[in-house]
């Protein structure tokens, strides 16, 4: 059999070195050839055995496609590790006694896992039905569950692949044992982390990482959420009492900006592929703007800022985050990831919009992962004493019925006659926060595992029931139940490809528009019911018009997604005879605030033709030339415009839907598996898992969540 070669040259310049040259070779050792033989054959050797591993791995594991009979006794498997360990001693013997050392590995675990996950992830993609298209027919009806069931494979290979981005070389019990001594919350960290590795709830894992870096890093983080153009970086740059942070730029690196106190200016960024580079701050925007990192080219991980500002504390550290909303739609679900780091939350209202579902999303999510917020209503110098109070009013009261929830909302602005109620809020409420930050990050702590202690609790409880009464259901009800979510989450890509043909569509419509318009402005005019100043008026209605109509049908669109969304999880509820489904309208409310079209300062000047006599046909077509002379350039500009923003509404009304839904689905289809596919136990497993319950209950305590103490 054929040896394969392999690239040992470097391992080998290195021993010829050591022995003096291939020239230099004794009468009493093997050559320079005959050694990188003998490395060869051995490494060749050692991949055989490792494949011999991976078969007795194969033949005891879980796979649902097995590629060996498990028809190994358990003394025959031991013995053969057992010589597979000895033949390995050995073979590094003799290469020891001829001077050779095996070359090390140039490849870490972790980014070969990743690796194969990206092409899991190709895999996957490739069985929806447009691909299987190429295999015959695929039937109307089983498209949006072969799209869902892609969609659900998806989604865990890539959170199992983020999972290893973000918690790379973690080691959670070594880590935990170097926090000896600081507190309850770090025996409550060991024993969540015990039950969460030995009950495979592995879906505790991201926020056990997010805690203990809570825990390591000793600081408190101050949060600014907003949505693009809400003021962020202007109100930040205004604290720091320094123009740091660029304004007018899409943060499209998707990246939060940590801002700390430092005894000398200086910007940190880290990147996923090379080692963090020190540098002037005047070089932030290169990392953080779409013209000179678009779509992160630079594979930027992390940035940090230092500054000597007084208004920073020492352990206190602000954060910029990229603006929810934008086109860059990553640096929204990025903001959102980032979330459950803060201790903090600051989430910013533009006081010339309005208060909008995604503001609202924000401050509930803030408060579902334990932290206490502010809404500031900025750019406050827009409005009048009176109004800033009537907003402020309104904001605290819509959020009140909408959530549910007590926000503090105070008027801000960095304007400079108005710069005071940007002093007063920060005086007032953050300054004494930043005195004792210790003791509001050990509140926060606190917060964050009992929110996690009271979840995992929840999911032993459900297992302990499941063991104790088996399903509630049959399990034909259960796996329809679970169909139904399949199914709806398969429409996200029928929808949003619909939506984004739409939206193309949207980009073509200006000269349709102006048609129109000049059809109506002729039988106006041939029927002398014109009146001064009507054209204009008649131009502007009618784009308005078509554009509105095709809006319309993607409005139409969303609000059915939504319809549909909330029968699959009232379905799965039922069928799981939980209660906790959203309703209808929740989801609905998320499809609102649809862009409308801007046409701009459209300046139409027209007379009736001399040559009206030669009738409607031909006079139509006359002023449609003329508004395509004065106003085609303008108008197409403006539907292209207006296309673009409704194919970013969609994206952003989508991945909210999407994120609202998979809130409820996710647990409902961990609930299905548990009900529907888990083993049998014994009576020692049900004790097991009370003595859990019951550990956990021991930690208990009445830390409440609310606004900023």
């Amino acid at each position: 059999m054929a040896i394969p070669s392999v690239d040992l040259y470097p391992v080998f310049k290195n021993v010829a070195s050591s022995k003096g040259g291939r020239g230099m070779d004794s009468n009493d050792s093997l050559n320079w050839s005959q050694r990188l033989h003998l490395l060869t054959s051995f490494k060749y050797v050692d991949n055989l055995l490792s494949e011999i591993e991976a078969i007795l791995f194969s033949s005891n594991s879980k796979s649902p496609f097995p590629k060996y009979r498990p028809d190994l006794l358990p003394v025959q498997t031991k013995v053969v590790q057992d010589y597979i360990a000895l033949i390995r001693a050995q073979m590094i013997q003799v290469l020891k006694s001829q001077g050779v050392s095996p070359p090390g590995p140039r490849v870490g675990a972790n980014h070969a896992i990743r690796v194969n996950l990206e092409f899991a992830d190709i895999a996957f993609d490739e069985c929806r039905p447009t691909a299987l298209r190429g295999y015959g027919e695929v039937p109307e009806s089983l498209i949006p569950e072969v799209s869902g069931l892609v969609e659900e494979m998806r989604s865990l290979v890539k959170k199992l692949s983020r999972y290893l981005t973000q918690d790379l070389q973690q080691d959670f019990a070594r880590r935990l044992e170097r926090l000896e001594g600081t507190g309850d919350e770090v025996e409550l960290l060991k024993v969540l982390e015990k039950i969460v590795n030995e009950r495979g709830l592995v879906e505790f894992r991201s926020a056990l990482s997010v805690i203990l870096d809570k825990f390591e890093s000793k600081s408190f983080q101050i949060a600014v959420f907003g949505r693009v153009s809400s003021g962020k970086s202007s109100l930040l740059n205004y604290i720091l009492e320094k123009d740091v942070l660029p304004v007018g730029v899409n943060p499209i690196t998707a990246i939060p900006t940590r801002i700390l106190h430092g005894a000398e200016p200086k910007l940190t960024v880290a990147f996923l592929d090379k080692q963090p580079e020190i540098l002037e701050i005047s070089r932030l925007p290169e990392f953080v703007s779409e013209q000179y990192n678009t779509g992160n080219a630079k594979h930027v991980t992390r940035i940090m800022v230092e500054l000597p500002s007084r208004r920073l504390q020492e352990g206190v550290v602000f954060v910029d985050t990229p603006g929810l909303g934008s086109l860059a739609t990553s640096g929204a679900a990025e903001t959102l990831a980032y979330l459950p780091q803060c201790d903090l939350g600051v989430v910013l209202v533009d006081a010339g919009s309005t208060l909008t579902q995604e503001d609202l999303s924000t401050v509930q999510s803030l408060y579902e992962a334990a932290i206490p917020a502010f809404v500031l209503l900025s750019k406050s110098d827009l409005l009048s004493a009176e109004d800033r109070g009537r907003s402020t009013e309104y904001i605290a009261s819509h959020i009140s019925s909408q959530l549910g929830l007590k926000v503090p909302v105070f008027p801000v602005s960095t304007k400079a006659e108005h710069s005071f109620l940007l002093d007063r809020w920060f005086e007032g409420e953050i300054q004494p926060l930043c005195e004792r930050y210790q003791e509001m990050a050990q509140r926060s702590l606190r917060r964050k595992t009992g929110g996690l202690r009271d979840a995992v609790e929840a999911a032993l409880k459900v297992r302990l029931e499941t063991i104790q009464k088996g399903p509630k259901r049959e399990k034909d009800l259960l796996k329809t139940a679970e169909t139904h979510l399949r199914k709806a989450v398969g429409q996200f890509e029928e929808v949003n490809t619909w939506s984004l043909r739409a939206g193309d569509e949207i980009r073509t419509l200006g000269w349709i528009g102006l048609s129109r318009a000049a059809g109506e402005i002729a039988e106006a005019w041939s029927n002398g019911t014109a009146k001064t100043g009507e054209p204009q008026e008649t131009v502007c209605r009618c784009l308005a018009g078509i554009a509105t109509e095709t809006a319309t049908q993607i409005f139409r669109r969303m609000n059915e997604l939504a319809r549909d969304l909330s029968y699959a999880l009232t379905a799965a509820a039922g069928a799981l005879e939980v209660k906790d489904a959203p309703r209808e309208e929740d989801l609905i409310s998320v499809v609102k605030e649809m862009p409308r079209l801007d046409s701009g300062g459209l300046e139409v000047t027209l007379q009736r033709d001399f040559l009206a006599f030669l009738g409607k046909a031909f006079m139509s077509r006359r002023i449609e030339q003329k508004l395509r002379r004065q106003i085609g350039a303008s108008v197409d500009k403006a539907f292209e415009r207006y296309g673009r923003m409704m194919q970013s509404w969609t994206q952003r009304t989508l991945a909210e839907l999407h994120r609202q839904f998979d809130a409820h689905a996710d647990s409902y289809r961990a609930l299905i598996e548990r009900l529907t596919g888990s083993p049998k136990v014994g009576p020692e497993d049900t004790d097991s898992i009370r003595r859990d319950i019951a550990t956990l209950t021991q930690f208990r305590s009445e830390e409440p969540v609310g606004a900023a103490e």
